[in-house]
């Protein structure tokens, strides 16, 4: 019983210990995001390696998931006539929830996890102190302008999927299933607001953002400089993220739609 206590305690102090570190170098890293936006250099190298080598798989998976779920709402709306719905259907689920979450997901496991095996590859091999040792602050060089690219490329990636959903959607459900296109778009249009529904769903993303970056730099940064510690951290990330994002989709939908 005794060393059940223990090892319960120890977990704890360490977890606690784990988040203070992480806050503070979430700290350090916010005070440093002015380096990015003077030496847009800096930035513009990470947005293409976070956003642009990230568009494939979002635009892809977008295409598919809003296809899927044209299909299967047309076989639900059918059965109660309101097949012309279809639109108002695909463009709430996307906006609102699919749009943010499973980019937010797609995210951490394509630019997340490679972003934790960079720099954990940097701590391993000593390049973070070499930098210290000729006076270049990282958080300034290598980890602001990661935070910064991230924070924006990840809602630009979830209005792209969002957007690729809604026509994947009338692909099925317009080209193959046979709903009225004006039907579908002009129900959608007056269905969905932009306060209510793309507002929201931009503040999701917005927040995943800030979330899946600063695990994935922070793992990176705190992990054991071994290559199981480097393979360790970039499993983590992509847990912890995908953790986080699910855990923070329900609490602000929970704000959202209480007020």
């Amino acid at each position: 019983m005794l060393d059940l206590i223990q090892s319960l305690g120890a977990g704890t102090l360490n977890a606690v210990a784990t988040l203070g570190r992480a806050l503070l170098h979430l700290i350090q890293t916010v005070l440093a995001i002015g380096e990015p936006i003077r030496k847009f250099s800096l930035l513009n190298q990470q947005l293409f390696a976070s956003g642009v080598k990230t568009l494939s798989i979002i635009l892809v998976s977008g295409l598919f998931v809003g296809m899927v779920l044209a299909l299967q709402g047309y076989n639900t709306l059918v059965r109660f006539g309101a097949e012309e719905s279809l639109g108002v259907v695909v463009a709430f689920t996307l906006v609102r929830e699919l749009g943010p979450v499973v980019t937010g997901l797609l995210f951490a496991g394509r630019a997340g996890s490679a972003m934790t095996a960079e720099i954990g590859l940097m701590k391993s091999t000593e390049q973070l102190s070499g930098l210290e040792m000729m006076a270049i602050d990282p958080y300034r060089r290598i980890f602001a302008p990661r935070l910064l690219a991230g924070f924006i490329a990840l809602p630009l990636l979830a209005a792209m999927f969002s957007a690729v959903g809604v026509l994947g959607g009338h692909l099925v459900g317009v080209e193959l299933l046979g709903v009225d296109a004006g039907a579908y778009w002009s129900q959608m249009q007056s269905a969905v607001s932009f306060k209510a529904d793309v507002l929201n769903g931009l503040i999701k993303a917005v927040v995943f953002g800030l979330v899946v970056n600063w695990i994935a730099i922070f793992q990176g940064a705190d992990c054991v400089p071994t290559p199981e510690g480097v393979a360790s951290a970039t499993t983590g990330t992509v847990v912890k993220s995908s953790l986080a994002v699910l855990g923070l989709d329900f609490l602000l939908t929970a704000v959202m739609f209480s007020v």
